[in-house]
């Protein structure tokens, strides 16, 4: 079982409701979205990488 899979699952955020936004506050809706999936994607890079190093270690214990 992946480790990932045992860890509780956050309730989904509700859609923020875009209607009252100006087209500027939507571009900078834009932007923070685009900078959280930078953030997201930082996060899996670096939880792959702890994961390989891991696996890299057992591998070379049990070898």
């Amino acid at each position: 079982m992946d480790p990932e899979e045992l860890e509780p699952r956050a309730a989904k955020p509700k859609p923020r409701d875009l209607e009252p936004l100006s087209i500027a506050e939507l571009q900078g809706y834009i932007g923070e979205l685009e900078a959280e999936i930078v953030r997201v994607r930082e996060a899996i890079a670096a939880k792959r990488n702890e994961r390989a190093g891991a696996e890299a270690l057992f591998r070379k214990q049990g070898g």
